[in-house]
């Protein structure tokens, strides 16, 4: 509740973002995380950088992965579930090829395999492998472990960026020869 109240004030009332993501078998759902950017524009009316728009206290609530939290009410819901791969953005969807598409084959988790092995600082390439070998070895007991180590990493606050931009590059779809 406290966070909550920060983010409410920090950014002039929207304390929440809502965004459609691809769930199993690529069914849309919107996913709630706590707002960490403000809606700031160019002259042009386009949104400005991430580096740009990420608030301080954004900053603060990514590095301990808070803005994670209401992602809970996702999985109550029962679009997500609290371990699987990131729900990733619909417009990636058309962009996987036939083994990166598998990763839709379960439900999105809150956190995954390729979060605990490098979270944004590894490449899409290996993010999709990572997301399919746990498609392909999906158990209680991995769950379990990706959880522990999931809490672990945001304690050491490790893997969180790729660049000095602070995010992931947007994911080109596969090389097409």
């Amino acid at each position: 509740m406290i966070i909550f109240i920060i983010v409410l004030i920090d950014n002039k009332g929207q304390a929440f973002f809502f965004q459609n993501r691809a769930g199993k078998d690529g069914k849309v759902f919107r996913i709630i995380k706590i707002k960490t950017m403000n809606d700031k524009k160019d002259k042009q009316g386009n949104l400005l950088s991430y580096k740009e728009r990420v608030t301080s206290l954004g900053k603060f609530l990514r590095k301990y992965s808070l803005d994670e939290i209401p992602q809970l009410y996702n999985v109550i819901q029962g679009d997500m579930s609290l371990v699987g791969p990131r729900p990733l953005h619909t417009k990636y969807l058309s962009e996987y090829d036939k083994e990166q598409a598998r990763r839709q084959n379960v439900k999105g988790g809150i956190t995954g395999w390729a979060q605990i092995n490098g979270r944004n600082t590894i490449s899409w390439e290996q993010k999709f492998k990572y997301d399919v070998w746990y498609v392909d070895n999906l158990s209680f007991l991995l769950d379990l472990k990706i959880l522990w180590s999931t809490f672990i990493k945001v304690v050491k606050k490790e893997d969180i960026n790729n660049t000095k931009d602070l995010s992931m590059p947007p994911f080109k779809g596969v090389k097409r020869r």
